[in-house]
């Protein structure tokens, strides 16, 4: 027994990330423009995280309109799974990132570059501008969407790089103290890794089909031996094809005189109601005896051995 799928978010999600990927595509080339002519490292530094941006952005559009394509022969799930593959791809970009910011934060605090503040900070308002406005167009789909999610991280590093960019031009224009430019990078290159992590350890816990994460094995096997009817379970599994489609399978033994249509109905709409789960795929053996006394219809004696 098994639910239908609803398709309304992928459509919407890939707008968001179309309108994001637009912006911020546009604001790379503006911002690689006004690194060059200020000679800033800092601006030329975040237009660098800012490709990985459109990169990640546009890996996202397309794993969505793959996800799109309709189930075959082949790939009898459909085309789902390449979602997660994309947030992965994404959580690694994020790592790379990370590193470089790191290596650039040293290398310019053992040798300070010289820039002309006024622009650059011109040029970093603009950038958090579209950061913002591209996080507010990601942020509704980064719940339901481990693939959205990705991007929305991507945009929200590159937001703190911004930050960090007009405060390093703020200082070294009243100040002249340069060694706040790589002070600013380590302490958003801190704040980008374990994000990464988290994101890529819920990616993997997918592609391993691995127990969604809020939900608990133990709680799904407690909640569906006391289903009226339902003797024991075993052969229970339960993974995420992708964000939000959770699927599970198991064998139910059921009491002697139960309706088994009755059980497996009542379980799946318990599993739906209770766990979201949206695939279900049960089983049921009956004619065994009851070890547990939660079905209250089992046999009260186990069958004469010959």
């Amino acid at each position: 027994m098994g639910a239908g799928h609803d398709h309304s978010h992928g459509t919407t999600n890939e707008r968001r990330l179309q309108w994001a990927l637009g912006l911020t595509a546009v604001f790379l080339v503006a911002e690689t423009i006004g690194g060059i002519l200020t000679n800033s490292l800092a601006l030329l530094s975040d237009a660098g995280h800012m490709l990985t941006d459109v990169a990640a952005l546009a890996v996202s559009l397309l794993a969505i309109k793959i996800g799109k394509r309709p189930a075959d022969t082949r790939r009898t799930y459909g085309y789902y799974r390449f979602e997660i593959l994309a947030a992965a791809l994404n959580a690694g970009a994020l790592f790379v990132v990370a590193a470089y910011i790191l290596y650039e934060a040293y290398r310019r605090f053992l040798t300070p570059p010289s820039v002309q503040s006024g622009a650059m900070l011109i040029v970093a308002v603009a950038g958090l501008a579209v950061n913002l406005v591209s996080m507010r167009i990601l942020s509704a789909g980064s719940d339901s969407s481990l693939n959205v999610k990705g991007a929305y991280l991507e945009v929200w590093s590159d937001m703190l790089g911004s930050l960090g960019v007009i405060f390093a031009a703020v200082v070294i224009r009243f100040t002249g103290w340069s060694y706040v430019d790589p002070i600013i990078a380590v302490l958003i290159g801190l704040w980008v890794l374990p994000r990464s992590w988290t994101l890529l350890s819920v990616s993997l816990n997918v592609l391993l089909e691995g127990v969604p994460e809020g939900l608990a094995l133990n709680d799904i096997e407690n909640a569906l031996v006391l289903v009226p009817g339902v003797c024991s379970v075993h052969d229970l599994h339960v993974w995420a094809i992708t964000t939000g489609k959770t699927s599970l399978t198991a064998h139910l033994t059921v009491a002697e005189n139960a309706d088994a249509e009755s059980v497996m109905r009542q379980a799946t709409e318990m599993l739906q109601q209770r766990f979201a789960v949206t695939h279900t795929t049960l089983q049921t053996e009956q004619g065994l005896v009851c070890s547990n006394g939660h079905c209250g219809m089992c046999d009260s004696h186990p069958p004469a051995v010959p």
